[in-house]
């Protein structure tokens, strides 16, 4: 099976570093997939956003990211965000009340952080 080095750090901590076989974020230009031996691109990850990661082993990996890059050679992925949670971490319930929040930033985290952990269950 082919694999990759993948990365997933944000400012604060690095949450996931291993070996893959996929992973997916969603970016400004639209969701990408990634697997070993991807043409080189640099995107730039959405406000709210998602990423799994699907290590060699077969599990998930899921993350609700905010804002940052992810950078892509042929063998490796590093997702570099402003701020990430991994699902693991995620208090739904709390989520779940920021979906009325009024600022709408804080709308996109909250949805996110449910959207990770429902693709993690």
């Amino acid at each position: 099976m082919a694999e990759m080095s993948v990365q997933l750090v944000a400012v604060e901590r690095r949450l996931w570093s291993g070996t893959g076989s996929f992973v997916s974020a969603q970016t400004t230009e639209g969701e990408i997939g990634i697997m070993p031996g991807h043409e080189p691109v640099l995107g730039q990850l959405v406000e709210g956003g998602v990423v799994k990661v699907i290590t060699t082993d077969g599990e998930a990996v899921v993350a609700a990211v905010h804002g940052g890059f992810l950078s892509v050679t042929g063998d490796s992925v590093s997702i570099l965000a402003e701020s990430a949670e991994l699902a693991g971490e995620i208090d739904v319930a709390k989520a779940r009340t920021g979906l009325t929040a009024d600022d709408a930033e804080e709308r996109a985290r909250a949805a996110a952080r449910v959207r990770a952990a429902e693709q993690s269950s």
